[in-house]
């Protein structure tokens, strides 16, 4: 897809890798809605500067989770800029709990980050159905997480919603084709706020432990991650359905 004078909503985009892809998408001339729930500062900012690029830009606060906030969120879309094209399910959310202490799930972890990694990314999708079948068809993009992939990361609840995500993106592919294609990206280590925040003083180390195990010894940033959502948007138009990891080779291993 040429995006250029296109249209799109960034789920999650005040902050990391929803901010890269915000800004990544204007610098290619394409109008965003800046979605947050929480980072209203973060992506109103990105707004702004989405909009020294040249194109349309708003931040819009709704929970994902929540299917009136992104129908009201699609709707805003269709108002400001008269289409969509675009749909990155990117919002996420997680809690840090070691998977042997399965007592220490709850059933408010269950709802909150299911409901916001993957019922969130079904009901934007849903919403924005209609506007992203009109005029040649569109695009979503999930971000997933290799969590989703081979069963490691902050919880059993954020792998079990990113495995959940990775099926969603084939079916939903299966079912919205040939207007519409769904694809998913899914970055392993993220060097960026959200990690060091949440790991601490042991946020070197492990991200140097991720490296290490990676052919092309680094890890992904969230600019990395932007451009290949950018690629799946932009490159051929025949691919639909696949979940692209993005982890600098981690999951082959080093030699």
């Amino acid at each position: 897809m040429n995006i250029e004078g296109k249209a799109a909503i960034i789920t999650g985009g005040g902050t990391g890798v929803g901010r890269a892809t915000v800004l990544r998408l204007a610098e290619a001339g394409c109008d965003v809605l800046v979605n947050y729930s929480r980072s209203q500062e973060a992506a109103e900012e990105v707004a702004a500067l989405a909009t020294t690029k040249g194109v349309n830009a708003a931040a819009f606060r709704a929970d994902v989770s929540d299917d009136s906030d992104c129908r009201a969120m699609v709707e805003e879309a269709g108002r400001l800029f008269g289409r969509l094209d675009i749909l990155v399910n990117n919002a996420g959310t997680t809690r840090f709990i070691p998977h042997d202490d399965l007592e220490a799930v709850t059933e408010e972890d269950w709802d909150n980050i299911l409901g916001v990694n993957l019922r969130g990314a079904f009901q934007c999708t849903r919403a924005a159905r209609t506007l992203l079948c009109g005029d040649g068809g569109g695009e979503v993009v999930m971000t997933s997480s290799v969590a989703g992939l081979i069963g490691t990361g902050t919880s059993i609840p954020y792998c079990a919603s990113k495995a959940g995500l990775n099926n969603l993106t084939i079916t939903l592919a299966r079912v919205l084709g040939p207007d519409v294609r769904v694809n998913a990206v899914a970055p392993g280590f993220i060097d960026g706020s959200w990690l060091r925040d949440s790991l601490g003083e042991q946020y070197e180390t492990i991200k140097g432990i991720v490296a290490s195990r990676s052919p092309l010894g680094r890890v992904s940033t969230p600019k990395d991650v932007a451009e290949a959502i950018f690629a799946l948007i932009s490159g051929p138009d025949l691919i639909t359905g696949h979940v692209v990891p993005v982890e600098a080779g981690v999951l082959i291993g080093s030699a």
